[in-house]
Order: C-alpha cells, then sequence, then structure tokens
C-alpha cells in the first residue's frame, strides 16, 4: 500500500526521534469504512449511522464450534495501538485493531480447564484477567504488552498467573482506581463480590469478599464522585443481583456495608447496569423482562443522587421486542448490546426530563430480532479512536464506528 505523504514523514521523523502517539491515533481515527452505511445497511448488515469497518468470525477466534460472548479492551500506553479481547467459549482471543479495516488476529488464550458458555475479561494496569463458568476455572491473567512482539500470528498463549481462589465465575469486575477485582456469581461468598488485590497484576491476593447480598450476576464498581457527597472518595460496588440492584461500600474490604437496595416493577432477571457518567443516574437492564411480559427491550433508570435513598426515575423502550444485555455510557450515549438486534445507540442527553432516544444502530444478528439469546453479548465503545467492539453469539468480533 503507498504511504500517505504525512505518513511517510512521520516515518522519516520516527527515525529520528518518534512519532508521538497522539498522531498516529489521530491517523488511525480518520480511516474510512468500506462499509458505509447507505440506504439502510452497511455491507449486509442492517443500521442507522453506524459503519461497518471489520469482522472476523467465531470460528477464527474460537475454533471449530466456538460461539462467542463477553469483550473488552485494551490501549497500549506505549504505542498507542487498541486491541480486542474477545471472549469466546473455548478462549479469549486478542486482535490487533491497528488497521480497524484489516484487524489482525494474534491469538487465543485457551480456557483454564473446560469449554463454557460464558467467559467474562477485564483489564487492569496492561494485563488482561479473565474468568469463566467452567468448573475450576479461577481467574486468569494475562500480560498484553505481549501482544507487541508476536512474530506468527495467531499464537496458542500461556497465562501468565491463575488465581484459585474461585473456581467457577460468572463476571469479573475492576475498579482500575483502586487495583481491585471482583468476581461476582462464583463458588465463593454465596455468588456475591469476591475481592482480590491485583495492584500487582501477576500476584493477584485474596481480599475477602461480601455475602449478605446473595448472588450477585454484575456489578460495577467505582470510586464515587457523584452528587452524594456523604460518599465521595469512598469505593461503591452496583449489584445487579438478580431480583434488585443493591448498593455497598467496599472502601473497607473487611468490612463491606450494605448502602441501599432498590427494586422495580416487572422484573425478570436483574442483569446488569451502569452509571452516567456524572454519577446521577443508574441504567440497568433486565434480561428476561422482554420475555416474561412482552414488552420491547427495557432499560430502567434510576435516580441516585442520593446513594442512601435510590429512586425509580424511568424507563426506556427500544423499538424491537429484542432481549438487551450489556449496556455502557460514554458522555450523553449509551451503548446498548440488544442479542438479536445487534448494537442499539441511544442519546441520554435529556435523561433528566425522562427522555431517551435512539440515535443509530448495527444489527449484527440477520436474521431476525427475536425476543431470544441470539446475537450481540457485550460491546466495548471506549477506544480514542472511536472504533467500537461488538462480540456476537455466531458472528464473532465486529468492528464498528458512526458514520461520517
Amino acid at each position: 500500500m503507498k504511504l500517505k505523504p504525512q505518513l511517510f514523514l512521520c516515518f522519516i521523523v520516527l527515525i529520528i526521534s518518534n512519532c508521538s502517539n497522539d498522531n498516529n491515533q489521530s491517523d488511525a481515527n480518520n480511516i474510512e469504512s468500506p462499509f458505509p452505511c447507505v440506504n439502510g445497511f452497511s455491507g449486509n448488515l442492517p443500521c442507522n449511522g453506524i459503519d461497518l469497518m471489520s469482522h472476523i468470525p467465531v470460528e477464527e477466534l474460537g475454533g471449530t464450534g466456538a460461539e462467542g460472548n463477553d469483550s473488552w479492551g485494551w490501549t497500549d500506553p506505549e504505542t498507542g495501538k487498541e486491541y480486542a479481547l474477545v471472549c469466546t467459549t473455548t478462549s479469549s482471543a486478542f486482535v490487533d485493531l491497528s488497521d480497524p479495516v484489516n484487524p489482525i488476529f494474534l491469538g487465543r488464550l485457551p480456557t483454564a480447564t473446560v469449554n463454557s458458555l460464558w467467559r467474562d475479561i477485564k483489564v487492569y494496569n496492561n494485563h488482561a484477567f479473565v474468568v469463566s463458568e467452567a468448573p475450576g476455572h479461577g481467574m486468569q491473567v494475562f500480560d498484553l504488552t505481549r501482544l507487541r512482539n508476536v512474530a506468527n500470528p495467531p499464537e496458542t498463549f500461556t497465562a501468565d498467573a491463575i488465581y484459585n481462589g474461585f473456581g467457577r465465575a460468572h463476571n469479573i469486575v475492576i475498579n482500575e482506581d483502586s487495583g481491585f477485582a471482583y468476581a461476582v456469581g462464583s463458588d465463593t461468598f454465596g455468588g456475591g463480590p469476591h475481592f482480590v488485590n491485583i495492584q500487582d497484576p501477576t500476584n493477584p491476593v485474596a481480599a475477602g469478599g461480601y455475602a449478605d447480598d446473595a448472588y450477585s450476576h454484575d456489578a460495577q464498581v467505582v470510586t464515587y464522585s457523584g452528587p452524594d457527597t456523604d460518599h465521595n472518595g469512598k469505593e461503591i460496588l452496583i449489584g445487579s443481583n438478580e431480583n434488585e440492584v443493591v448498593i455497598v461500600d467496599v472502601t473497607d474490604k473487611n468490612a463491606p456495608a450494605q448502602i441501599s437496595t432498590i427494586d422495580y416493577s416487572n422484573i425478570g432477571y436483574t442483569h446488569q447496569g451502569w452509571f452516567t457518567e456524572n454519577m446521577e443516574y443508574f441504567l440497568l437492564g433486565d434480561e428476561v423482562d422482554e420475555i416474561n411480559f412482552g414488552v420491547n427491550s427495557r432499560t430502567l433508570v434510576f435516580d441516585f443522587t442520593d446513594l442512601d435513598n435510590p429512586l425509580f426515575h424511568m424507563e426506556y423502550l427500544g423499538p424491537t421486542a429484542a432481549i438487551d444485555h450489556n449496556g455502557y455510557v460514554v458522555g450523553n450515549t449509551f451503548y446498548i448490546a440488544n442479542y438479536s438486534a445487534g448494537m442499539r445507540i441511544v442519546d441520554i442527553s435529556n435523561i433528566a426530563s425522562g427522555v431517551m432516544v435512539e440515535t443509530g444502530f448495527i444489527d449484527t444478528y440477520i436474521p431476525n430480532d427475536n425476543t431470544a439469546f441470539n446475537g450481540a453479548w457485550n460491546i466495548y465503545p471506549f477506544f480514542e479512536s472511536g472504533n467500537i467492539l461488538i462480540s456476537d453469539i455466531e458472528g464473532g468480533m465486529f468492528i464498528a464506528k458512526a458514520s461520517n
């Protein structure tokens, strides 16, 4: 491929002094999609305002018979390169997104024990931490800087450390501010959060747990800086606990304390949620309310301005009957992995007034938008480039981006 003049200049400067990561990132930001969203389609995927950049099938990522599940992302602080971390039933796959139109599958870290439908991955201090519902799996730790020097991709990697303080776990949550991981839905603490000190990533240390509110399916843990000044600076866990949302102060790992709980009408399965960036609202997905109550994709919104007295604020119903799964907030945008309806993008700039409006989507599961467990499992919308990672059960990895 012929270098653009500015890239050639950068190459020359690199020999002398090093081009800045910001310039490299800026160039990556300007890569155009080969599949622009035109007349409602990006390639063969239904869309609105979202372009498909690239796709790697799940069989390539995880091997024959694999299915996709969770995902996360990592940006190398030295090079500015972005990497997709894509979980499958068999392993965790690592993909170089330097050129999001031509991603490079670098290799996979096989499951620690046996295959499982559930695998979850998060990142702290340039290391990936992986849990699974596979029996005896524990928590794998993988040094992501190894991805800088993959000579013959795809490679089969080994873990740099294994934490065996639990066997299976459904999800892992990490507070990057504190350096603590929280395994939830494990076979310890009644399925409540299991605390692990990962400040030295390859030497994880058990740090207690919290069993008072029983099984926690997923959680978000933050160092709180929201409107409730009583809790500023505290480490707060918001647990999605099957039939309620729980708010727990986990600052003192030896004495975690419940702050409050809240439930809502038509509970199916309290699944996963995420704070708005100002920490005033918490957006929750209930995984089976669409099945049990026949509603369209539903997001519950709670007013968390007073953590001791959380209040129901509103509900948002999407345009399809597809099941909502994981959702994340970036600025005033809510990104939802909406199973058979793909990734949905919702403007929450007027959430205080009770208004949420869908502004875009890309549907990675073409056959239908049924109320079923097919399609988009997870989204990682936090890359600085604007590239969005979608992990899909049947489809594998999709990289998407807002249309120009």
